[in-house]
């Protein structure tokens, strides 16, 4: 009997350990998925993704959650939008004016990745102990500033990470030609522009889902907000609230999951056309 080489006996039970890994998470996911749409489906009607909730929204099944959609809105926008503005200058100083290799570059990487991984309820508390030291009191500008705090570390590990996939050499060649560190910076935003959207977009989806950082900070009104003063719904708090409740509570609560499911699906698959799209055409 020819014997088996313990190399492939080894590859072999690796192969088997790595398809039931994978078979695993993806059991996972769909075992939410499916609960999600299989609960939300049933209870989710057009008046709830259209109306604010009526006068008896607290004890009965009386209007939609249309705040609170329009409220997770009015967070993240903003939020993505001053947490770009940050996130994209720090990581091309850090990859193009500073290089790779430099002592400060390493510093700000370690300060971010601490930042990256505390949990998004310290930067509430953060939030909140700051608001009542200047007197601001919870709103939908209490939420942006959050919901920025808490983007800022992700876009950019991601935009640095995505950053070396350039190389020195393009670096230095753009250098050899005599081109200024702007004209470089040109060549490089070419690069990684397609991976910094998806980078956003992917930030966005968690910072929308998120409900404990702006469990302090945004509030919570049964009214769209008309200003950044004024208290805000936010899909996730509005899960948090109504799965604690009795019937029919429960059931707004899987049509919140749900509507909330749906759109950071919406902003993956938005961040990975808009990433092959504009890797197709070398923008």
């Amino acid at each position: 009997m020819k014997k088996i080489p313990a190399k492939y006996i080894e590859e072999r039970v690796m192969r088997v350990l790595m398809v039931a890994s994978a078979l695993l998470v993806l059991a996972v996911v769909v075992s939410i998925i499916l609960t999600i749409v299989l609960k939300g489906i049933r209870f989710l009607s057009w008046d709830m993704v259209s109306k604010v909730p009526g006068k008896d929204w607290n004890i009965a099944d009386d209007g939609g959650f249309l705040n609170a959609i329009l409220g997770s809105l009015m967070v993240v926008v903003p939020a993505m939008i001053l947490a770009a503005a940050v996130s994209i200058p720090v990581v091309f100083y850090m990859n193009l004016y500073l290089r790779r290799s430099h002592p400060l570059s390493y510093a700000a990487r370690l300060a971010f990745d601490v930042l990256y991984g505390i949990p998004s309820i310290v930067y509430g508390a953060f939030a909140f102990t700051i608001m009542v030291l200047v007197g601001m009191r919870a709103s939908l500008l209490g939420g942006i500033i959050v919901s920025t705090l808490l983007m800022i570390p992700m876009m950019v590990r991601s935009g640095d990470e995505i950053s070396k996939s350039v190389p020195d050499e393009m670096i230095d060649a753009s250098y050899s030609l005599g081109a200024t560190k702007w004209e470089t910076l040109k060549v490089v935003i070419r690069q990684v522009l397609p991976g910094m959207i998806t980078a956003a977009l992917l930030a966005v989806g968690k910072a929308i889902g998120d409900a404990a950082a702006v469990m302090f900070t945004a509030g919570f009104s049964d009214a769209v907000p008309q200003s950044l003063s004024d208290p805000t719904a936010t899909l996730p708090l509005a899960i948090f609230n109504w799965i604690i409740m009795p019937e029919p509570f429960p059931g707004r609560c899987y049509s919140a999951a749900l509507v909330l499911t749906i759109i950071v699906l919406l902003l993956s698959l938005s961040g990975r056309w808009l990433g092959r799209r504009f890797t197709k055409n070398n923008i």
